[in-house]
């Protein structure tokens, strides 16, 4: 983490210090090596949380990751943007990257967590062996290809709600109040709410109950299409949407940590991690030629179903692990 913390300090502070309208190539190049270092953080954060907590924990301490995650983001993007009608990017960036230094503190009080299963001793111990251990488990095709469809009928509603609020009547103001404002802190609680309910009835039980609420609150928006502009309709639906959201997002990254072998935590959160980013990209590029082609009714309801396959396959994943 420290490493990683460190270089990704010193990515952001060359992207201050570079000059897109002069040398572009510079700038692509820090801003790669932020998202490399970016996302080297994020995997060892990941692995560490695993590896720090109990199975018990892993709900709760997911759900309060991934709020602060939220919380990290809004600040950034928005105060980013704040400060940068008062000084120059440059010192934006400047800033960001010293803000680093709260996580390098953080990093140097944490304790190494135990590993009672013990560390990778070479690179193919580090890289290698956690795939061929993963594949070796009874079922692990159905917990990647559940991975993938999860969260896949909320993903694609998700991309077309912008244009779906405009299109309905409903201002950019109402938009920025309602959705992003409002929306955020129901997303917040929906996390804290799932960690609660994740240590009370455990993970898999939770994804039932997530998945289940995530495919109705996708509904909700084709109830909102049937209404048009109608503003306690739209903060009701985002209420209950961003609540299920962030309750089913707790739980899916709950149990992927929960999948890690706790000797090779960050080689396998990366490959179950990466796996879940591909609906974002695959699944979104087509929602724009459906919403055009169904009508915004239509289109929601078949986001909707396709919530269908993701539940089907809890089922065959958690026999799965139960049988393990």
């Amino acid at each position: 983490m420290l490493v990683a913390q460190t270089a990704l300090m010193c990515s952001i502070a060359g992207l201050g210090f570079s000059n897109p309208a002069q040398s572009p190539w510079l700038l692509a190049f820090a801003a790669l090596l932020v998202t490399f270092f970016s996302a080297s953080q994020d995997i060892v954060v990941d692995a560490y949380r695993r590896e720090d907590l109990s199975d018990a924990e892993l709900g709760l301490g997911s759900s309060l990751y991934v709020n602060g995650y939220r919380v990290g983001m809004l600040l950034a993007s928005g105060g980013g943007l704040i400060m940068a009608d008062h000084t120059s990017f440059a010192m934006v960036y400047l800033f960001m990257a010293g803000c680093m230094g709260v996580g390098i503190i953080t990093t140097l009080l944490a304790p190494e967590p135990e590993t009672p299963a013990g560390k990778p001793q070479n690179l193919k111990e580090a890289v290698v062996d956690p795939f061929v251990e993963y594949f070796q488990r009874s079922g692990a095709l159905w917990i990647l290809a559940f991975i993938l469809f999860y969260k896949i009928g909320d993903t694609m509603a998700s991309a077309m709600t912008t244009p779906f609020y405009l299109d309905i009547g409903f201002s950019k103001t109402e938009i920025g109040t309602v959705v992003k404002i409002f929306g955020f802190w129901a997303t917040i609680a929906g996390g804290l709410l799932g960690g609660i309910i994740m240590l009370k009835v455990g993970i898999n039980y939770s994804l039932w109950i997530f998945g289940i609420l995530q495919a109705v609150s996708t509904a909700g928006f084709a109830v909102l299409a049937m209404m048009g502009h109608h503003v306690p309709a739209l903060a009701a639906v985002i209420a209950f949407e961003n609540l299920a959201s962030g309750m089913g997002t707790a739980a899916y990254v709950a149990f992927m940590a929960s999948l890690t072998n706790k000797k090779f935590t960050a080689t396998q959160y990366a490959l179950l991690s990466s796996l879940m980013g591909i609906p974002r990209v695959l699944a979104s590029a087509p929602t724009g030629f459906f919403a055009k082609h169904l009508g915004w009714f239509e289109f929601f309801i078949v986001c909707t179903l396709v919530a269908v396959p993701g539940l089907l396959l809890l089922k065959k994943v958690t026999k799965t692990i139960d049988e393990r």
